[in-house]
């Protein structure tokens, strides 16, 4: 089954899909696998932003243009119920915390993807077109056979790109990250999508970090929709940051045609949920500090989408 190319409407994203990060620094855990236990917390945990994201549609978010992205390994109730419920919702397929993109369960990754048939299916790759070419290379191969599945298969396909910097980079802006962000970034992000798309791999949608200028979320958006892709959407990932710069992101890719939502996700949550395991607060009360934060970007968003 082939799919027409690109999506079509705006994409607010609430993503919970961390694993790595969120068993190391919200529960402790490294270096080892968690216990059938500590699984069983982590998945309560992810419940609590699922109910925040359901109590931010009663609260007015227009629920046709979101969607949530969370994992397999905590978050198979949530994919469930999401699906059983009509929600829009994206999974992710790599492996957690890994610098070299490879899929969480190798080559039965699509037994994984048709168990639940998500709205879109997604992956998160570091990809720095100065780096090392051979692991570029390698991560082309196995990114063009998710590629072809999606196509193959009528799944949206979304691309979570990541662009760390090298030593050589940080040292031509003096060791300054926000330098390497505002200067170099941008134009390294333009040409990793160039080479991803030269090397057959084809996704539906970019979740990129966000850039400072308009002029560099316009030719971002420029290089993805190249060669007749003039479907293919953007979304602005928060990448952890701080409520301003992600307002910041967010007022800045509003208004560029083809930029088409976001994804904010610790942002949202992670205060909530610290807040939760440390007993300042109960679960109602997470719930609703994640509904509502999650709200005011939904806003901000459509607001400056006008």
């Amino acid at each position: 089954m082939k799919k027409e190319l690109g999506y079509r409407k705006d994409l607010l994203v609430l993503p919970f899909d961390h694993r790595g990060s969120f068993q190391e620094k919200m529960f402790g855990i490294k270096g080892r696998a968690p216990t059938p236990a500590e699984t069983a917390e982590i998945a309560s945990y992810k419940d609590v932003v699922y109910d925040g994201f359901k109590r931010s549609v009663e609260l007015g978010v227009p629920r046709d243009r979101t969607a949530v992205l969370v994992d397999e390994q905590f978050g198979e109730k949530v994919l469930l119920d999401a699906r059983q419920q009509g929600i829009p919702f994206a999974m992710p397929v790599e492996k957690s915390g890994q610098d070299e993109f490879d899929f969480e369960y190798g080559p039965e990754f699509g037994a994984h993807v048709e168990k639940f048939k998500p709205t879109l299916v997604k992956c998160l790759v570091r990809w720095n077109p100065e780096s090392d070419r051979a692991t570029n290379q390698r991560q082309g191969q196995r990114l063009k056979t998710l590629s072809d599945y999606c196509t193959e298969h009528g799944y949206k396909f979304m691309f979570e790109l990541l662009v760390p910097s090298t030593p050589d980079q940080m040292k031509k802006v003096g060791d300054a990250k926000e330098k390497y962000d505002l200067d170099l970034r941008p134009g390294l992000m333009a040409g990793a999508i160039e080479e991803i798309q030269k090397a057959g791999i084809e996704p539906d949608v970019w979740k990129l970090e966000g850039v400072e200028k308009g002029e560099d979320a316009t030719k971002i958006v420029k290089t993805a929709r190249a060669g007749g892709r003039n479907s293919v959407g953007v979304i602005v990932l928060g990448r952890g940051e701080n409520a301003d710069k992600v307002r910041e992101w967010l007022k800045v890719g509003a208004k560029i045609e083809g930029v088409i939502g976001f994804a904010v996700g610790r942002t949202v949550f992670w205060d909530a949920l610290k807040g939760l395991k440390d007993k300042k607060h109960d679960r109602a009360a997470a719930v609703d500090q994640i509904a509502r934060t999650y709200k005011g970007f939904v806003d901000l968003w459509l607001e400056h989408r006008k």
